[in-house]
């Protein structure tokens, strides 16, 4: 948790919100919108017919509080909460590591 206050009442730590469910760990591709983050996961999914696995992807938008201030290329922690908005129902948790240097795309 970081030392920083803020006011915004859909901060895990300092708001009113609480986090359920599914937690998981993805890299912010986006961060252009006020306080919301584009996270993406990549997931492995079996595929019986061939044997083998492929790679798919996931991405969401996570609410991104003034005390957390993830940023593009974060690796970020992020957790399932009630519906924050139309097209939000998760939080960024905490930052894990800034830019990842091993991806390059």
């Amino acid at each position: 948790m970081n030392d920083k206050k803020c006011n915004d009442k859909k901060c895990p730590y300092h708001g009113n919100v609480k986090v359920r469910g599914a937690t998981f760990i993805g890299r912010v591709i986006s961060a252009k919108p006020t306080r919301t983050v584009t996270v993406e996961r990549t997931l492995l999914q079996y595929v019986p017919k061939f044997e083998r696995y492929k790679k798919t992807r996931s991405r969401i938008h996570a609410h991104n509080p003034e005390c957390i201030n993830a940023k593009e290329n974060d690796i970020v922690l992020v957790g399932e909460t009630r519906k924050l908005s139309k097209t939000k129902s998760f939080v960024v948790l905490k930052v894990l590591s800034g830019k990842d240097e091993g991806d390059k795309r």
